[in-house]
């Protein structure tokens, strides 16, 4: 318990450390702190979680895999023959795919599809016309900015990237409709935060490098990663439908 509250206590004064040093405009600084919150937060589900989903678990290890990378890379001598931004570009966002789609399966895996299809009809509707919008806007956002064509590989990476974010927002949504219970509420707030996050991280660096985009993305991965480990903490409780098929 001891151990678990020291590691608590330096998440927050990384944390603390970031913004501080974000609005001071010590920009290297900032970045590194940044980075090491999420692999913090992992050695802290690692260690301490009682119940360990295999694909949270993932999920988690991908993400903090990523940041580090970022890291590393940063104080790497950069080599004429191999662009390691290129690498870090390519094979971190590869990896946030890869943690996403894990945490999507892991929520997924507590949905009954049969019964998804039958009574939320009207919402899958709604919110693949939604996903599909928000998806056109974000490329259009990225490809001026940044000289994506689309033939480029950049450019169907990026549009993976924010499919498979948006579909986690809509799994965990369904799941919230469909269970009903604090788990699924902790989740889709944690999944809230972290897709919002990632539309202030696009702000911050294809719109305007303003620290406080920088703080708020930074911020709501913090709230979702909170959430996101109080919910495994929890078990799923039976929704109606499930304790009636047990009483029958």
């Amino acid at each position: 318990m001891y151990k678990s509250k020291v590691l608590v206590g330096l998440v927050l004064l990384v944390y603390v450390l970031f913004t501080v040093f974000e609005f001071n405009g010590s920009e290297s600084l900032a970045f590194n702190l940044d980075y090491l919150i999420t692999p913090l937060i992992a050695l802290i589900y690692m260690f301490f979680a009682k119940r360990k989903n295999i694909f949270f678990t993932l999920f988690i290890l991908c993400y903090s895999v990523s940041d580090l990378m970022g890291i590393i890379i940063k104080y790497l001598p950069q080599n004429e023959i191999v662009n390691l931004y290129d690498i870090d570009y390519y094979v971190g966002n590869g990896l946030f795919i890869l943690a996403y789609l894990f945490l999507v399966i892991k929520i997924s895996k507590s949905l009954s599809l049969y019964y998804v299809l039958r009574h939320f009809k009207i919402h899958l509707v709604v919110l693949t016309i939604l996903n599909i919008y928000l998806v056109y806007v974000l490329q259009i956002i990225l490809v001026p900015d940044i000289g994506i064509e689309v033939e480029n590989g950049e450019y169907y990476l990026e549009m993976i990237y924010n499919i498979v974010m948006l579909l986690l927002l809509s799994a965990a949504l369904l799941n919230y409709f469909y269970r009903d219970n604090k788990k699924s509420l902790y989740l889709f707030i944690g999944s809230l935060c972290i897709v919002f996050s990632e539309v202030m991280q696009v702000a911050y660096f294809h719109i305007a490098q303003r620290s406080l985009l920088n703080f708020i993305s930074t911020t709501l991965t913090l709230v979702a990663f909170y959430f996101f480990y109080q919910q495994s903490r929890l078990l799923n409780e039976l929704n109606k439908e499930e304790k009636y098929m047990v009483m029958e």
